[in-house]
């Protein structure tokens, strides 16, 4: 395997909430200050040159508190992380484009301080019957991990730790953080914004809480258990603590490698076809749903290597959100109606989920139910028309080339639904993240197969039977 890029370390992570709100403070006193002065005197020129002028200044002052963001490390990280991916409804995007930049800022613990805090969580005993290599294979915002050796057995491991004092920093962190980006002035305050900071403040909880991402790991392993396309590494609870998961070491290669990127395209297609049916086993069976579509969280097994099948290896569940069926019921029926071309199911499903509005022109409601419907192209058959450099020689799907998203996105660009579009609830919001996800983990694939078959099955079949279904009710006996 190509060894990963060793991330920078430090000796320590600011936690004290004095501290943290000091500096996030001072930040946006300055930014507010500059921003104010930015708009007494951006009066003058043409529009066009104000609306210039007015970009420009988003873009200095988005770089500045993501600089300031970034030297905090820790939760504050992971709190600009998630609004990049999930704050196109409520920040300009200007601020989201920088706020992206902080998935580049991760930096590591030194080993003496990571060796402390094992010894605090596991105990003496425990951490001695390990050898764990000192420098992390793998570091992000929250914590970072190492490969170690049971000593008694050869055993591979994987140690995720937490960073100490984060857990404890998260309010804190998103409080000071939403502030700043107030007296920053790049965020407009309401209720729609007050309610998706709440759900962040849940991920954020949530990602923490690494007693709930081991129960959750082990959840999705007896779910794929019989599964020979999926692997999900085992929790070895003996070596894991509130803040520290060990679990079994789980080799494979990123999905954009060159290994799989040179697999023969029949492969790579099945490769796409199992993520399709992760995501459909999630939606219309589970209810549970991983919703970070980070590549790092996926790695490819290849068939040499297994002996029978390429495999993908998932990692990392806390990012793991359970949906009841009042949401999750519209959202099949919306994408049942759109697989049957019947437009006003697809609109009833829209008002019934709160992003479409039954005082809309009908119009409207009709043209955004078609945009809703044209995101179900690669799932439709026949029934929907598709551009011939979207299929290849045999009618197959070409995901990369249908540049689908990009198709859709100018489709509802180009029409008058954004002058009505109103913030969708913000669970829709984590699920269309990860439907583009999955989209996007197909299309790098470059696969080529029809996701109707697949489609049909859980929506008219017996999904629960489906290879990517077994082991459902032995997951019930955690």
């Amino acid at each position: 395997m190509p060894s990963e890029k060793k991330p920078r370390s430090v000796d320590r992570i600011k936690t004290g909430s004095f501290e943290r709100r000091l500096s996030l403070t001072r930040a946006g006193l300055y930014a507010g200050t500059r921003m104010a002065g930015h708009y007494a005197t951006n009066w003058f020129g043409s529009r066009e040159r104000r609306d210039k002028r007015h970009s420009s200044m988003l873009t200095r002052q988005a770089e500045f508190l993501v600089e300031e963001l970034g030297q905090l490390k820790g939760s504050v990280v992971k709190i600009g992380q998630i609004m990049a991916l999930y704050g196109e409804h409520f920040l300009p995007e200007e601020v989201t484009e920088a706020l992206h930049t902080l998935e580049d800022k991760t930096t590591s613990l030194e080993w003496p301080v990571i060796e402390r805090t094992l010894k605090e969580e596991l105990g003496d005993k425990r951490f001695a019957e390990l050898d764990v290599e000192p420098d992390p294979i793998g570091a992000a915002s929250l914590g970072q991990v190492h490969r170690a050796v049971r000593r008694s057995d050869g055993t591979s491991i994987v140690l995720k730790i937490q960073y100490p004092g984060v857990a404890e920093a998260v309010d804190s962190d998103l409080n000071s953080v939403a502030q700043l980006l107030k007296m920053a002035r790049v965020v407009s305050w309401g209720p729609d914004f007050d309610e998706w900071l709440e759900e962040v403040r849940t991920m954020m909880h949530r990602e923490v809480d690494y007693e709930l991402e081991a129960r959750t790991t082990e959840s999705f392993r007896l779910k794929l258990e019989n599964d020979s396309r999926f692997v999900v590494p085992r929790i070895i609870h003996e070596y894991s603590a509130p803040h520290v998961i060990a679990s079994t070491f789980e080799s494979g290669y990123s999905v954009g490698s060159e290994p799989v990127q040179s697999l023969s395209l029949e492969r790579r297609s099945e490769l796409g076809k199992a993520a399709l049916e992760l995501f459909l086993s999630e939606l219309f069976i589970w209810n549970e749903i991983q919703t970070d579509p980070n590549f790092g969280n996926y790695r490819i097994r290849l068939a040499e290597d297994t002996g029978d099948r390429d495999q993908i290896v998932l990692l990392d569940f806390g990012a793991v959100q359970r949906y009841s069926d009042d949401f999750l019921g519209p959202v099949r029926e919306m994408i049942r109606a759109s697989y049957e071309q019947d437009l006003e199911a697809v609109i009833q499903g829209g008002i019934k989920l709160r992003f479409m509005d039954p005082e809309w022109p009908r119009p409207i409601l009709e043209r955004f139910g078609r945009v809703c419907m044209s995101v179900l192209e690669p799932l439709s058959g026949d029934i929907m028309e598709k551009p011939d450099y979207a299929l290849n020689a045999n009618g197959e799907y070409r995901w990369k080339q249908s540049d689908l998203p990009n198709r859709v996105a100018r489709q509802a660009t180009r029409s008058a639904i954004s002058r009505y579009f109103r913030i969708p609830p913000r669970e829709f919001i984590f699920l269309n993240r990860k439907l583009v996800g999955v989209y996007t983990f197909i299309s790098v694939l470059e696969a080529e197969f029809n996701g109707e078959p697949i489609l049909r099955e859980y929506l008219y079949g017996d999904a629960s039977s489906h290879e990517s279904a077994t082991g459902i009710e032995e997951s019930g006996k955690l």
